[in-house]
């Protein structure tokens, strides 16, 4: 129809029904028609979208809403339109790994419970996310589970000298005694691929003397407790002892493993050990002694000794380093050390397990990045006396963070700076060296610069020349985990995560997210994967179980899910750019027939779409051709559209309702029925709230910022419906 006069609706009560005008407006009277009427008038497009209905109430699939918990709970117009407009929520966050698990390992349930309970009252289901993915982990925690063990090196200075070791060459005073099979030094033999000593038992050998190194003297002074500590390992089960000259009881028997039998022998296997033991029991008639160490017990067994490892210690030595530092072991708190910078409260004292040696630490929480601001968080000691002019002066300490940090040092009076160190969950020695202009008045530990909570240990500043009588014998012993026993560890975290969880909801979640984002975007046919990544390129929450369980990570999360959930739960898999590159599409598709060749079962393959007005529509189009061709569950998990401004005009808004639809369309066309689980939009509005942490400055939603229906909106409805539903509309007033 043709009309001469539009009159728009929102005038219509203004203009269509005035009083008697002298200028009020004739209608055209098209002769083949008649009169227009009220319903014939065309609709604005406000007036169409504001007649819709909910969203769900055009689709007979599950229709679902990427949620933030908080907003639900706390915003009551949020929560009405997800309450009105969708069967299913996904918690963006919350149910997640990092949320859910304590530096402890353990699960608290309150929140998403509280959760649950508002859900059910409104009706709504819950679809699980997530329970595998790298990113928002509790890495601090998984890290901690595989982080190598570190061992203080015993205190004091190191009384046996090891350079005839570490060259091979048994000169300075080692003696093999009996070679058995031979005794030689290795490189790669000793802890951490260090140098080793292997001693090899004959088939024949069956006195512990049969197998035997001996050390250098070692000049003793009486009263005084000397230890001997040393790292061992054998190939197969074998068994040592010490002997000495120079004691009173050269063959003491001694509790070597702590179960409380004093026996003259200690036991060894392929896992690395400690050997210690104090003697004080010397000769009347001597000034030095030695040990020996003795192997040949039982035959066939070949030993290896780490080389650094091996001291003799005076544990009565007077302190031989000056250092300016008045509390540099904690032990005792954190007197002397105080806040130039930082929260109230940011410096504590640590104590137990968090110190590095003895019984404290300093502990410092450093809350958020910096960047460039390493002194906002800032701890201080004074020097006990200034640096003096020209003088060398060497920095030492220990130090750790619960995640990948950064920390530097500086000195008070004249500034001087380290550069900056990286910090990660094992305890690792830092030194430094700076030249004192006689203005140095303190040392600062500047911890700005990364969030992260550090602990520091043993901290000494002490001149260059009198570090040649060392702090400690050597430095720390560091025991890294085998990958078996970290794969060991890792998939006893994971059984436990999923267990507690798919367990504890088992009753409210039917559908799960089991393995997230799993393929590689460059290499799209592999998995993702953290190896090669240096500590500082890690996010906080970054964590690859696959680098520990291998390809087969999958197979396991798929069937613990279904081990501990309910028989009948659907478990999908679920990838972002699928859309952008098919040949991912492909790689997720593969790695399913793989993940179920393995005996687990793949009910639903998830593609998250965060896409734009731009995106290419004949990849959408084939990527919903080859996910259909699966047979499987084909879930829309996150389906968001920018249009790529944080003021769009009206164009766009119209090409974002275009292409909400036609990815409907392209769903509905190419999954069939059967194997349609649902879309899910990810977000309800625009409103700044909902975009902290993902897609600001744009307007990606379906309501606005102000929770109005958008064009979005009409043309996501028209694509859940199959049709422009407005079509059915008339121009009466509602």
């Amino acid at each position: 129809m043709k009309y001469r006069n539009i009159i728009p609706v929102v005038a219509l009560s203004a203009l269509c029904f005035a009083s008697c005008d002298d200028q009020k407006m004739e209608w055209y009277k098209d002769p083949t028609h008649g009169e227009i009427t009220s319903s014939e008038l065309p609709l604005q497009l406000a007036e169409k979208i504001s007649r819709y209905k909910a969203l769900n109430e055009y689709t007979n699939f599950i229709l679902g809403a990427g949620i933030g918990l908080d907003l639900y709970m706390d915003d009551e117009a949020y929560r009405n339109i997800v309450n009105e407009n969708f069967d299913e929520i996904t918690v963006g966050y919350d149910m997640k790994h990092a949320a859910m698990v304590n530096a402890k390992g353990e699960l608290g349930f309150a929140k998403v419970d509280a959760l649950m309970a508002k859900l059910k009252e409104a009706g709504l289901t819950v679809y699980g996310h997530t329970l595998v993915w790298h990113t928002n982990q509790n890495a601090s925690y998984l890290n901690s589970l595989i982080a190598p063990e570190v061992i203080p090196a015993p205190a004091g200075e190191n009384l046996v000298d090891l350079a005839g070791l570490e060259d091979g060459t048994f000169s300075g005073g080692w003696n093999p005694q009996n070679t058995g099979d031979g005794i030689t030094v290795k490189d790669g033999a000793g802890l951490n691929n260090g140098k080793g000593i292997e001693l090899k038992a004959k088939s024949s050998s069956s006195q512990e003397y049969n197998l035997q190194l001996i050390s250098p003297d070692v000049t003793f002074v009486k009263g005084h407790n000397y230890e001997i500590s040393f790292w061992i390992k054998s190939d197969i089960a074998g068994q040592g002892r010490l002997s000495f000259d120079g004691l009173a009881n050269n063959y003491p028997y001694m509790d070597w493993l702590g179960t409380g039998q004093s026996t003259a022998l200690f036991g060894t296997t392929s896992s690395w050990q400690q050997v210690k033991v104090k003697v004080n029991e010397f000769a009347e008639d001597k000034t030095k002694f030695h040990f020996a160490l003795d192997l040949g017990k039982v035959p066939s067994v070949t030993y290896y000794v780490d080389v650094a490892s091996i001291s003799v210690t005076d544990l009565d030595a007077a302190p031989t380093v000056v250092n300016l530092i008045s509390n540099g072991t904690f032990d005792a708190g954190i007197t002397g050390w105080s806040k130039y910078n930082g929260a109230d409260g940011c410096n504590t004292a640590a104590t137990g397990s968090d110190a590095y040696q003895g019984g404290g630490a300093l502990k410092v929480v450093n809350a958020s990045d910096n960047a460039g601001g390493e002194w906002k968080t800032q701890i201080h000691a004074d020097f006990t006396e200034s640096l003096a002019k020209d003088q060398v002066y060497t920095v030492s300490y220990f130090i750790r963070s619960d995640v990948s940090g950064s920390a530097r040092c500086s000195t008070s009076g004249n500034a001087q700076y380290q550069g900056s160190q990286v910090t990660t969950t094992t305890w690792t020695q830092v030194t430094w060296e700076i030249t004192g202009t006689g203005a140095e008045t303190g040392l600062n530990f500047d911890l700005g610069l990364k969030a992260a909570t550090y602990y520091i240990d043993n901290v000494v500043v002490t001149p260059k020349q009198a570090a040649k009588s060392k702090l400690r014998a050597a430095g720390p012993t560091i025991i890294e985990k085998t990958d078996a026993e970290k794969a060991e560890i890792i998939g006893k975290a994971l059984e436990s995560w999923i267990s507690q969880m798919v367990g504890h909801y088992k009753g409210d979640v039917k559908a799960w997210d089991v393995v997230n984002e799993p393929m590689d975007d460059g290499k799209p046919s592999d998995l993702k994967t953290g190896k090669g990544k240096a500590p500082e390129d890690f996010a906080s929450d970054e964590f690859y179980w696959q680098d520990y369980l291998g390809k087969d990570y999958a197979v396991t999360a798929f069937k613990l899910a279904r081990q501990y959930g309910n028989a009948g739960d659907k478990l999908f898999i679920n990838d972002y750019n699928l859309e952008y590159n098919l040949n991912k599409c492909d790689g997720i598709i593969e790695y399913v027939k793989y993940i179920e060749s393995k005996g687990a079962t793949v009910d639903g393959i998830g593609t998250q779409m965060h896409v734009a007005i731009n995106s290419n529509k004949e990849n959408i189009a084939q990527m919903f051709q080859k996910l259909g061709a699966t047979g499987k569950l084909i879930k829309v998990s996150e389906l968001d559209i920018k249009v790529n401004t944080a003021s769009p005009t009206a164009a766009e808004y119209a090409q974002q309702s275009e292409m909400y639809q036609y990815i409907v369309d392209m769903y509905m066309k190419y999954v069939p029925e059967a194997q349609r689980y649902g879309i899910t939009a990810w977000g309800i509005s625009d409103k700044a709230e909902e975009h902290v942490n993902w897609i600001p400055d744009d307007a990606p939603n379906l309501w606005d910022a102000n929770y109005a229906r958008k064009h979005a909106y009409k043309g996501f409805a028209d694509g859940l419906a199959g049709k422009d539903v407005s079509a059915e509309f008339t121009g009466d007033l509602q």
